[in-house]
């Protein structure tokens, strides 16, 4: 059994060597010692001691924590027949066991008399607040449970796994089926880097044309620049009604959703609660689903004038100069490019000419360096493909983190942008070193074509700092208690503030200058262009703050409202006459392919990308205040501030305690209407 990559947590996960036939047996084994855990931590033998619990449990966890995460990982990267299998067939064994670890009574009482003995009165901070977390999970987990409504409850849990990984399979897979093969004269106005890209893409399939599919490196640019307008109409209905009942029945997910709310459901009424939105806002900084929804509409009502305003003014402007005097949603990114290009005399296309990634990624890391006083070197780890890169993170020569860069699209890889962790900064109480945290750090825009680097957008660029807001946090981190460091235990409506605020940063002229370097001349971008993205820095922000708000409202509704699972599509259309200033199509079901509140953990949540924004406005507007006429924003005296009071503070203290550490102060809303020339 030595030979199973899954079984070697010494240093970095074995990504090259980990085969689907590795999993179960690895499982098996992983599992059998962490029940052995649980039994002897529960014993007589064992005092309510926090070293102790730790010692036993924590170390058995993380591990099969760590090989379980592995496998997840490539699941979402490197999606195989082979692999999927293996996961879901494992996937109930893992959950079974984390639910019944989580509810455990025996577990749960050790943990109440440690809170109540001296050495619980004596905890540090950091340990104090994983205490406190630890016995809320236990309630929230079903602890208190007894007979039936216990085993309901795990039963539920093994449910809602399985349909929230068949929803994203569901979403992966209707993405990577698409495929429309378009001749070159249906191609006219698509980017010359896309044409190429579609053409190699078709000629590797031995087939004429241009490949075109759903991947957003493709499709987006075709939505935006392709002059064919059945095309566009083509590839907007199959994007839109992905994994719905207008593909094959084995892809729908109409059912998935009706199952998964009606579970939410009844797991709220088990542990108490009258619907899931209540549950899902315990360990969160908003207090109450009303909260929410008062917050969003507030924002909605002042962001509605501006949100009018330019629909108008893109429906005039496709009547007057495109000919297109009824816009259908096919044409919105089209005509909203076209009237930028008008507007502000510059293009998407123009721009991206200078984010080539390599001189993209030496500014990001430059940035990091200077801001918070670290080192970022390549380093070598095995990885899962030939396109991944790693590296480390050190500050005076000492290691503080690594991350693995996975930066492009790839079917078997599923869609969007995010950070993972492979595992956690952490004092080990089984031999007393502290442990480095490691990231995974995802993105999917197109590689390179022709020997050429990756040409990045804008949108591309802010999205690669969004992440890595989110990697900071976790990987410099002080706090040495695994439920406390870095991101863990952080209020799910606040993990959103690094990554919000380092998007800031692609805005300052001294930053994007050392982001760009022309894919051709080698010049840094012009600042009359830089000047031309400022202007248009707000263009139809209004339009997407009301979007944001839609998915937020629609998303807390239908936690919040008993008998929503019926009704999904009516709480949509609901929703959307009251904020939505752009109705989609009725044929349109976004819904089956939002894996956020499906699949991803941000069920009653979505809110928190507008919560959060509140924070990160306010936090970066310190650096706005403190800036100067040579350095601009990049103070690393205030840097430093930010680091030592919300990266390095993890979740070891509220998400209001470490706001206000540092800037003296609640948050204001002020901060984000400015940025978003909303004030």
């Amino acid at each position: 059994m030595s030979s199973n990559p899954l079984l070697d947590t010494a240093g970095l996960p074995l990504f090259d060597q980990i085969k689907p036939e590795h999993v179960t047996p690895a499982v098996d084994v992983l599992l059998k010692e962490a029940e052995a855990a649980l039994e002897k931590v529960t014993g007589p033998d064992v005092p309510p001691d926090y070293d102790a619990l730790s010692l036993l449990l924590d170390v058995t966890t993380e591990k099969l924590g760590r090989a379980w995460g592995a496998v997840g990982h490539l699941n979402s990267v490197a999606d195989t027949p082979e692999l999927r299998a293996a996961y879901n067939e494992n996937l109930p064994r893992l959950t079974e066991f984390y639910t019944r670890l989580g509810s455990d009574e025996r577990l749960y009482a050790k943990y109440k008399a440690l809170v109540v003995s001296p050495e619980g009165q004596r905890l540090s901070p950091p340990r104090a607040r994983a205490l406190d977390n630890a016995l809320r999970g236990f309630v929230l987990g079903g602890a208190e449970l007894q007979g039936e409504a216990k085993a309901r409850y795990a039963a539920i849990q093994e449910e809602q796994a399985a349909s929230s990984q068949a929803f994203s399979e569901h979403v992966m897979d209707a993405t990577d089926a698409f495929s429309h093969y378009a001749s070159l004269d249906e191609m006219a106005g698509v980017p010359q880097d896309v044409i190429d890209a579609t053409r190699a893409a078709a000629q590797a399939e031995g087939k004429d044309g241009h490949k075109l599919t759903l991947h957003m490196p493709c499709y987006l640019p075709v939505m935006q620049y392709a002059t064919h307008r059945p095309l566009r109409e083509t590839l907007y209905r199959a994007y839109a009604t992905r994994a719905s009942e207008f593909g094959p029945a084995e892809r729908d997910n109409t059912p998935l959703m009706q199952k998964l709310l009606a579970l939410r459901q009844e797991e709220a009424q088990l542990l108490g609660y009258a619907n899931f939105a209540d549950v899902s806002l315990v360990p969160k900084m908003a207090q109450t689903p009303h909260q929410v929804m008062e917050f969003l509409r507030d924002l909605a009502k002042r962001a509605r004038p501006f949100a009018q305003k330019d629909m108008d003014e893109l429906r005039t402007y496709a009547k007057d100069y495109l000919n297109l005097p009824d816009l259908q949603a096919w044409d919105v990114a089209f005509a909203s490019e076209k009237l930028k290009e008008a507007r502000y005399a510059f293009s998407d296309q123009e721009v991206k000419q200078y984010f080539t990634e390599p001189t993209v990624l030496k500014g990001l890391f430059g940035l990091i360096e200077t801001l918070f006083e670290v080192q970022i070197k390549p380093d070598s780890a095995p990885v899962w493909h030939e396109m991944v890169r790693f590296f480390r993170i050190e500050r005076a020569g000492e290691l503080v983190g690594q991350f693995y860069l996975d930066p492009y699209a790839r079917p078997g890889k599923r869609p969007g942008a995010w950070m993972d962790d492979v595992r956690g900064r952490w004092k080990r109480p089984d031999n007393g070193q502290t442990q480095t945290p490691i990231a995974h750090l995802v993105c999917n825009y197109a590689a390179g074509v022709g020997g050429k680097p990756a040409l990045l957008t804008h949108d591309d660029v802010t999205t690669l700092f969004h992440e890595f807001g989110h990697g900071l946090h976790h990987m410099l981190t002080k706090v040495e208690d695994i439920g406390v460091a870095g991101i863990s235990g952080v209020e799910w409506d606040a993990v959103e503030l690094p990554s919000q605020f380092m998007e800031n940063f692609c805005w300052e002229w001294a930053v994007v200058q050392k982001l760009t370097h022309h894919v051709d001349s080698g010049e840094s971008l012009p600042l009359e262009l830089f000047t031309k993205m400022i202007a248009a820095k707000n263009f139809q922000s209004g339009m997407m703050t009301l979007r944001q708000i839609e998915f937020s409202l629609f998303d807390m509704r239908l936690h919040a409202e008993p008998g929503n699972d019926q009704r999904v599509q009516q709480v949509v259309d609901e929703v959307r006459l009251e904020v939505a200033v752009n109705i989609p199509p009725a044929f349109n079901r976004f819904q089956h392919s939002f894996s956020h509140i499906f699949s991803g953990g941000y069920s009653a949540g979505y809110y928190s990308y507008k919560w959060a924004e509140v924070l990160s406005a306010d936090a970066y507007a310190a650096f706005e205040e403190a800036a100067t006429p040579e350095n601009g924003v990049l103070n690393a005296e205030v840097g430093r501030r930010y680091r030592q009071a919300i990266l390095e503070a993890g979740g070891s203290r509220s998400a209001m305690d470490n706001f206000k550490a540092f800037r003296g102060r609640e948050p204001s809303i002020d901060a984000l209407l400015r940025h978003q020339g909303m004030a």
